[in-house]
């Protein structure tokens, strides 16, 4: 790359300088040198070779071609002019190149609706494949002679590769030159500030690059190896093959880099390392010699087991298709390539070509001399017309050029044609290169296959073909079409692929194996984005597709499945009747509501006895914890509260009206407080009762009206079943009530404490104190337990600390008087 960026820096500026005094010199009658010239018809500028093709017409165009491929040794010992051996080694593709340029001009001249009136001439140079010979090339068919037969041409189809197409658009761009080429491919070349001057008729290397990153990404390809030409080709492509697929978790497990001048030991490297490594698929951005060498060093080796992504450089290259050592290790080869297609008529031309009617083209001349005989009955790689790439390329390029012209010439419209003597195109004495450079921009028809064709930018639309390198019975590879490639669209047959394996199943390339459902993947640390662990979805999380890079929570109606792989409703659960808890919380309340009863019955019938008054509390508490248990609903959230804190109240505000005469009672018995007991009869602690209750009941009121409890499932919960609870939409409106009962329960704790030392016949008091207590540690037990309990066991809480405190008042209270009045009679007194 050094050399080739000196030799462009110098001949931008040596060679255009030396075609400007080469211009003057010409009108002086001088030659660089200072030496005399000889005045010759047809004088040229000195050309690397006598060799090319020309023709005359009224507008010329001009062509590069590499025709041989044996480069000589040019002698620069700056004492005489610069000596140009000719280049040796015909290339079969290139002459079809050029034949299929002289072939479109030929059908264009014959053509009654594109340029009528117009015969195009044409001037096809040799470039050997040296930028150097490219550019003394292109100066002398831009340079042209005043004094002779050529004439400058306005547009010139060349430039080979893309270091040439650079240096050549540069060189013309000031002269305002197209450059049409056929072959160069770098994405560079797009930048039209740079190169304004330059079209061609190659797709980008972009979308090659692109296409073969959605193929791996297609194929779920993750762990790939790569190999490039050390050439902004092979570099270009790898660095937007890894653009394309880096965000799809694509990674590149090495990339080998190839240099043309140490090919050999180059290729070894790269084949051990491919030897070396996991990556079972491996794309290669090289020129086809490079992969020759690569494929024969792979072949040593005995690799034969690795998927080949093949850029267009070498993707339908015979030279490695039909060798036989390579075949194991080449067959399965998936790759982009120039999108094929015909030319009508151009076959029966190749064939019907013979010397005796070009006496003077030399390049055809020494490709008969190699053939030896006529083209009419042989198979040659000169005359396979079926599937044309390049040299539809070149019969694309010149067709543009034409169209250009037939735009700048103002020709009658090719729709409308009518045959008459005014329908020619009308020429000017001279064509102006910036005026077809103009026309070239807006150039859109349609080709004789129906697609399109129209330069956006200098580039084309992207159109490639996707090809496949299978076996064959006789043991050889033939390339088979298996896709296209339009622009960033792919369209592929699977079925119609064979792999390296020889079947249709496709090859496996990964680092790490595609997580399943219900799983994430977790990067391993210090190791590429492509080698993960598979980590279960954590509970409430699903991951529905393989290779999922994180999960996704469910909403809150719903719950993930056992399997992460799918989100659930979730089920509703509450404390019900026929589960264990709510059966042994049933029996315990009933057996409560038994007992309560039976000690009613004993009060009853002992209601004459002088203990009857001190107990006809009648126990309610056990029924309304029956409430708690079932499913929720509006009306039953509402009564299980109200009756809740009503009973509790009603119970408490007994028990502390009872103290409260008893205390009475005690101090009645003292002297001057006999006006004491009138205030605590029958109807004041029935209306003491009353008034407790009443203000309990209007704070239930106001708290139901206002902001009651609901039915709602409690979705903060994690889980499958979420707890269907009665949610206290008014925190203050239920701490009222249990503030309520709690400070009744306080005041008549206090009140039986204070009467614990009355006389054996106040006992009562002794009792209440103790069954206070119990309510009291019951309830300072319950506000903890029951905002830590999860789920439908906040219920169960609630429920066990009624029961306890119930059992409590009915043990401590009524179980004494029960033993007193059946037991011990004689204490009734």
């Amino acid at each position: 790359m050094s050399g080739l960026s000196w030799l462009f820096n110098f001949w931008t500026s040596s060679t255009t300088s030396l075609f400007l005094v080469g211009l003057v010199g010409r009108e002086l009658g001088l030659r660089v040198g200072l030496q005399v010239v000889q005045t010759v018809k047809c004088s040229r500028w000195s050309t690397p070779s006598d060799q090319g093709l020309f023709q005359d017409g009224d507008v010329v165009i001009g062509g590069l071609f590499n025709l041989y491929y044996n480069t000589p040794a040019i002698d620069h010992d700056f004492t005489q002019l610069p000596h140009y051996k000719p280049c040796t080694g015909l290339q079969n593709l290139p002459m079809q190149y050029v034949y299929a340029m002289v072939f479109a001009l030929e059908e264009i001249n014959h053509s009654k609706t594109l340029l009528p009136g117009v015969k195009l001439g044409y001037r096809i140079h040799d470039s050997c494949a040296l930028p150097l010979w490219a550019i003394q090339a292109a100066l002398s068919l831009v340079g042209g002679d005043s004094t002779s037969c050529d004439q400058p041409v306005p547009l010139i189809i060349g430039g080979d590769s893309s270091i040439t197409a650079q240096i050549l658009s540069r060189i013309l761009g000031p002269l305002s030159v197209p450059l049409v080429s056929y072959t160069a491919s770098c994405s560079c070349l797009s930048d039209r500030v740079q190169y304004p001057n330059f079209f061609r008729t190659m797709p980008s290397d972009f979308y090659q690059a692109r296409a073969l990153a959605q193929l791996a990404i297609h194929f779920n390809w993750t762990w790939i190896g790569a190999v490039a030409l050390n050439t902004n080709y092979g570099i270009e492509g790898i660095k937007i093959f890894q653009e394309v697929t880096q965000a799809a978790g694509v990674c590149l497990t090495f990339t080998e880099i190839l240099n043309r001048e140490n090919i050999v030991d180059d290729a070894r490297r790269a084949a051990l390392t491919i030897q070396a490594s996991t990556a079972r698929v491996i794309l290669i951005f090289a020129w086809y010699t490079d992969v020759k060498e690569l494929f024969l060093q792979l072949a040593k080796i005995n690799v034969t087991d690795r998927q080949f992504l093949a850029s267009e450089a070498w993707s339908t290259s015979g030279d490695i298709l039909q060798h036989p050592e390579i075949r194991k290790v080449a067959s399965g080869v998936l790759g982009v390539a120039i999108r094929s297609s015909t030319i009508p008529g151009f076959e029966n031309y190749l064939r019907n070509l013979n010397p005796s009617l070009r006496p003077g083209d030399s390049f055809f001349n020494e490709l008969w001399e190699n053939v030896f005989k006529s083209l009419g009955g042989v198979q040659h790689p000169f005359t396979y017309t079926s599937h044309l790439r390049v040299t539809y390329n070149v019969y694309l390029a010149v067709y543009a050029a034409a169209h250009a012209l037939h735009s700048l010439l103002s020709c009658p419209n090719r729709d409308n044609h009518v045959e008459n003597s005014n329908s020619n195109c009308s020429l000017p004495p001279k064509i102006e290169p910036i005026q077809l450079l103009q026309h070239l921009n807006h150039v859109n028809v349609t080709t004789p296959h129906g697609e399109a064709f129209y330069f956006q930018d200098g580039d084309i639309p992207a159109k490639y073909d996707l090809v496949n390198w299978q076996n064959t019975p006789d043991g050889s590879l033939q390339l088979v079409l298996v896709g296209r490639v339009d622009g960033f669209d792919i369209h592929i047959n699977e079925t119609a692929v064979q792999w390296n394996t020889g079947s249709n199943q496709v090859p496996v390339s990964m680092c790490s194996e595609s997580c399943p459902p219900g799983t994430r993947m977790a990067n391993r640390k210090g190791e590429p984005v492509c080698c993960f662990d598979c980590i279960q979805c954590a509970e409430g999380e699903i991951s529905n597709k393989t290779g999922s890079l994180h999960c996704d929570r469910c909403p809150s109606e719903f719950w993930s499945n056992a399997n992460r792989t799918a989100c659930v409703p979730r089920q509703l659960d509450f404390l019900a009747f026929n589960e264990t808890l709510g059966i042994t919380l049933t029996t315990v309340a009933v057996s409560g509501v038994a007992v309560t009863t039976a000690v009613f019955v004993v009060f009853l019938c002992y209601r004459q006895t002088p203990v009857l008054p001190a107990s006809s509390i009648i126990e309610a508490l056990l029924l309304c914890s029956l409430v708690f248990i079932g499913r929720p609903s509006v009306w039953s959230c509402r009564f299980q509260q109200a009756a809740f804190g009503i009973s509790f109240v009603l119970c408490v505000s007994c028990l502390q009206v009872k103290t409260i005469v008893v205390l009475a009672a005690f101090r009645s018995a003292r002297p001057g407080a006999e006006a004491l007991i009138k205030w605590f009869g029958p109807g004041q602690q029935r209306g003491s009762v009353c008034i407790f209750t009443c203000i309990q009941v209007i704070i239930c009121i106001f708290w139901l009206l206002l902001s009651p409890p609901v039915p709602q499932p409690d979705l903060e919960i994690p889980g499958l079943k979420v707890t269907l609870k009665c949610a206290m939409t008014s925190v203050v409106g239920f701490s009222l009530v249990l503030g309520y009962i709690g400070l009744l329960a306080c005041t008549c704790l206090i009140l039986a404490f204070l009467a614990r030392k009355l006389p054996d016949n106040f006992n009562e008091a002794k009792l209440i104190t103790f069954s206070m207590l119990i309510f009291c540690a019951v309830w300072v037990a319950f506000v903890p337990a029951y905002v830590s309990s999860p789920g439908k066991y906040t219920v169960a809480v609630e429920i066990f600390a009624i029961l306890a405190s119930s059992y409590g008042l009915l043990f401590c209270i009524f179980a004494p008087k029960c033993f007193i009045i059946l037991l011990r009679p004689e204490k009734k007194h």
